[in-house]
């Protein structure tokens, strides 16, 4: 089972990318999603089931890997980014401005970290890892639903 939590907790090895490990995370999210859209007449569904799955598995797999490591956040993990960007789209339907918004609003409020994003770091294992990112998805969905209430998104 060890290997298999890397595996999920970095993403098929997204996370050892030596350059922005998270913003990489979050693309293969925003890949998936768009290949849901070109390819699934109703990708909110899958995409839903994307969330809930990243959520469960990475939560598990992350407090495994940190325990095995003995770091309480490390940054090979970027599960918690897919769940995130996930929860991000479920806001809107998906489209190519929703993706790029999307992903540049996650991005903003995970590396922000506004309240309660950063206090729910501090929740043990898994739990941390997964939830600040979360709470950014939550941030960034809100964020795009905004924008395009007003207009600015298609």
């Amino acid at each position: 089972m060890g290997r298999a939590s890397y595996w999920l907790a970095t993403v098929l090895g997204t996370g050892y990318f030596p350059v922005a490990p998270g913003s990489w995370g979050s693309l293969v999210a925003v890949v998936v999603a768009g290949c849901l859209y070109r390819f699934v007449e109703e990708p909110g569904m899958p995409l839903f089931l994307g969330f809930i799955g990243s959520t469960i598995l990475g939560t598990w797999a992350s407090h495994q890997v940190a325990s095995d490591l003995k770091d309480s956040d490390p940054s090979r993990v970027v599960i918690d980014e897919v769940a995130g960007q996930f929860l991000t789209l479920l806001f809107v339907p998906v489209t190519f401005s929703a993706l790029f918004f999307g992903f540049l609003f996650f991005r903003m409020f995970d590396v922000l970290k506004p309240p309660p994003a950063r206090q729910a770091e501090t929740l043990p294992g898994g739990y941390g890892i997964m939830m600040d990112d979360l709470v950014a998805g939550i941030y960034a969905g809100l964020l795009l639903v905004l924008i395009r209430w007003w207009g600015v998104l298609s």
